[in-house]
């Protein structure tokens, strides 16, 4: 078997301490010994190997799992945003927008922005990404996105719960009941997760419950929209449930906080949401000072979070969350693999995929210090480069 050594780290993060410095196992001079796609050995700079890549000093990491996207979709809705810039408040119905232009959109275009915008995603470092449905909202609709996401992650979402339709207007119990069925079956073979909306204005509990317990049946896993534009009972709904994730948790009681912290589900943060509606930050410190497991996650959809930089959503998390730095960079990596329930990605140890990223930096700290600034030098995906500045290496 042929081991290829990334050599001449300067910085690694391994996110397993008992390998190195600090919560996030930092190792210094070092190389990582990959063999079939995988990490077999953290090792001194110098390592023996049948293949080398020279990361010339430079800072690497494990790629981003970013847990949380909308990629599937057409439309623009800079409009909306200006407005909100301007003072106008945010509003779910806004999804509708996105609805009516992905229904009538042929496949080719919506392939071409989902694979525009995971390119994207991966030059800033994503080496993982989830992928939700919800703006078709029809049993046909909704498989198509499902089917397209599938074509560029295995981490695929059914979200048919992400608003009620036009044509279902005043009859949300109505709809429910063919996200349930019809639109379940038809999405379910595309699909490895089930999600819903658990807010005003779109699901309630009730509701949510009801479309998370059928996608269940179905051997979908758990995921939950919760507590993102107000107070309500979405969080503690996904900890009863079981869901891997609560996401958004920006308006949390305390008895939501001892709920997340009680469990295995993830508080998934998305604060590129929060920036581009002017909602309040979740408090970060507050989660994870009762214990609670965060990830961070850029929530990319046309209407509230059209970004696809995980190191932006780092700089929020330590500028406007209370995290430290060290806490984004687990968030990011190490969160969003528990948030999706995957245990070989997000850290750089014996056994894992050897998903990482090079920085054209030093340190891990100039994602925070250079917020805005393309630090990205190569992405390793399975040991291989995908990606880089350069044509050669480094």
């Amino acid at each position: 078997m042929t081991a290829t050594v990334v050599d001449r780290i300067g910085l690694l993060i391994t996110n397993e301490p008992d390998l190195g410095e600090g919560p996030l196992g930092v190792v210094r001079d070092a190389a990582l010994v990959v063999e079939d796609g995988r990490v077999v050995e953290v090792a001194r700079a110098g390592a023996a190997g049948d293949e080398r890549i020279d990361a010339g000093g430079r800072c690497v990491l494990p790629g981003f799992v970013d847990s949380h996207t909308h990629l599937v979709f057409a439309g623009d809705r800079s409009d909306e945003f200006a407005a909100r810039m301007a003072g106008a408040p945010y509003a779910a119905g806004g999804i509708r927008l996105t609805v009516d232009a992905t229904r009538a959109a042929p496949d080719a275009e919506l392939r071409a922005t989902l694979i525009r915008l995971r390119d994207e995603a991966r030059r800033a470092g994503t080496t993982t990404i989830e992928v939700k449905s919800g703006y078709g909202l029809t049993p046909e609709e909704e498989a198509r996105a499902l089917r397209l996401a599938a074509e560029v992650t295995p981490h695929t979402t059914f979200l048919g719960a992400h608003v009620v339709p036009p044509e279902y207007e005043g009859r949300a119990d109505d709809y429910v009941a063919l996200v349930c069925g019809e639109m379940l079956a038809a999405a379910a073979p595309h699909a490895r997760w089930v999600d819903a909306f658990c807010e005003e204005g779109a699901f309630d509990a009730d509701q949510c419950a009801a479309v998370l317990r059928a996608g269940r049946d179905a051997g979908l896993g758990l995921r939950l929209h919760a507590n993102q534009l107000g107070p309500g009972p979405g969080v503690r709904l996904a900890v009863a449930l079981g869901c891997a994730s609560a996401d958004h948790c920006t308006h949390l009681t305390e008895a939501d906080v001892d709920a997340l912290a009680g469990s295995t589900t993830v508080a998934t943060l998305l604060p590129a949401a929060d920036f581009s509606t002017r909602q309040p930050y979740p408090d970060a410190r507050r989660l994870l000072d009762a214990g609670v497991t965060a990830a961070l996650a850029t929530n990319c959809n046309p209407g509230s979070s059209y970004t696809t930089s995980m190191s932006f959503c780092l700089a929020l998390a330590v500028r406007e969350m209370g995290m430290t730095v060290e806490e984004a960079v687990r968030a990011a990596t190490l969160g969003g693999a528990a948030a999706l329930r995957i245990a070989d990605r997000g850290r750089l140890g014996p056994g894992a995929v050897a998903d990482a990223v090079v920085l054209d930096a030093p340190s891990y700290v100039h994602l925070v210090y250079r917020p805005g600034v393309p630090l990205v030098h190569t992405v390793l995906e399975a040991g291989r480069p995908v990606w880089s500045v350069s044509a050669t290496w480094p």
